[in-house]
């Protein structure tokens, strides 16, 4: 084996042994030797890098496999009879494709999709499928439909068919299993946040704000949540607020990032997700909500909407904590998402008068998607006589 230098923790060092490529790296004060079984060609350094990532990547989620199967070569299977020579079959790996596919596109996506999305996809396979070959697809298939929801199932067959595609114009492989699969799905309208709208009753909302501000353990967040049901933001765009984005004494807002999961945990990146930035105007009741949040040695740095640990908030779990534990104990209350706050903003303007297009630009959509999915909803019939 080489004599290269030893690999700073967390780091995946690549190294030969016997002209195979080993992967060398400490975890849980045990210093590990992975054997890749490939030879060390420039082909074979690509891939051992592939997979250097994807430990390193585990690593830093907090998902590290300390069996180290999940990180062995599965492209082939061994297959013994009785009284013949063992052969060799190959199947193309899912496991392997995924790896190579997530590189491919690496170069062309953020860190917060490759974190969340890409490393979500790379868990199904390596922890939850049962089955990870090719000539498995239909049994995938029907693993995820049994074990997934309708969304969440036509989401991971639409990657899956993607990376086969891919893998197909890559000579990989000769045909695309999962084809076409993911169009089979129905999934029920509601399962869409963006297009799920069942907003809160103007009743309802001033309950939810109330009860945040009377809980013991949660009301540090209650100026959080009345400010997402009276400006109609997405929540990544309320907890990565600044004050030097409340500009004009306290006239306007300025939305131009966001708090996004990344590789590294929370991280705050530049722009909205369907736009660079946009402006919010700011009326008495959100102005007098911003100045009593104010602290005294306030800087243009300092979070609007700090954690309790003056961090960013994560709002997956101020949703599985704050927000389900307050909803859970209003009688009468329905439980709905978070992001139900959005579209109850967006449905009270429209019903107050506010123009769909004046509300499409305080919102950032477009007034096609508020006239496709809100205003039909937020006006009366009326049939005039005739």
């Amino acid at each position: 084996m080489g004599s290269e230098r030893k690999a700073s923790k967390g780091t995946v060092q690549i190294k030969t042994s016997n002209d195979r490529l080993q992967l060398v790296f400490s975890f849980g004060g045990k210093r590990h030797y992975l054997s890749t079984g490939y030879t060390d060609t420039k082909a074979n350094r690509k891939l051992a890098e592939m997979k250097s990532r994807q430990i390193e990547l585990d690593i830093l989620c907090n998902n590290f496999d300390v069996t180290l199967e999940r990180y062995k070569p599965q492209s082939q299977q061994v297959v013994f009879t009785p009284s013949v020579t063992p052969v060799v079959e190959s199947y193309a790996s899912l496991t392997d494709l995924w790896d190579s596919y997530t590189e491919y596109k690496r170069s062309s996506l953020s860190p917060s999709t490759l974190a969340k999305d890409y490393h979500k996809i790379y868990r199904c396979i390596n922890v939850h499928l049962p089955m990870r070959t090719l000539d498995k697809a239909v049994a995938i298939r029907d693993w995820l439909i049994a074990n997934k929801s309708p969304l969440s199932a036509k989401k991971i067959l639409t990657q899956f068919s993607a990376c086969c595609n891919w893998a197909v114009k890559s000579q990989l492989i000769e045909d695309n299993p999962f084809e076409d699969m993911a169009s089979d799905i129905k999934v029920p309208k509601g399962d869409y946040e963006e297009t799920d709208i069942n907003p809160f009753s103007v009743e309802e909302r001033d309950r939810i704000i109330q009860a945040f501000k009377e809980n013991r353990y949660y009301k540090h967040y209650a100026p959080l949540i009345e400010f997402l049901f009276i400006t109609g933001c997405r929540p990544s765009e309320a907890v990565a607020l600044q004050w030097k984005h409340i500009v004009s004494n306290f006239t306007m807002i300025r939305f131009e990032q966001a708090v996004v999961v990344s590789q590294s945990g929370l991280t705050c990146k530049q722009g909205l997700k369907t736009q660079k930035k946009r402006i919010f105007p700011i009326n008495n009741r959100l102005a007098g909500l911003l100045k009593s949040i104010q602290p005294v040695d306030v800087s243009s740095e300092t979070k609007v909407f700090p954690s309790p640990e003056d961090k960013w908030i994560d709002v997956h779990n101020l949703t599985q904590r704050a927000w389900k534990n307050v909803l859970f104990r209003l009688d009468g209350m329905k439980y709905r998402k978070l992001y139900q706050t959005r579209h109850t903003f967006i449905t009270m303007a429209l019903k107050n008068g506010v123009d769909v297009k004046d509300v499409a630009t305080m919102v950032g959509n477009s007034p096609e998607i508020i006239y496709r999915h809100y205003a039909g909803q937020s006006r009366e019939l009326f049939l005039p006589e005739f």
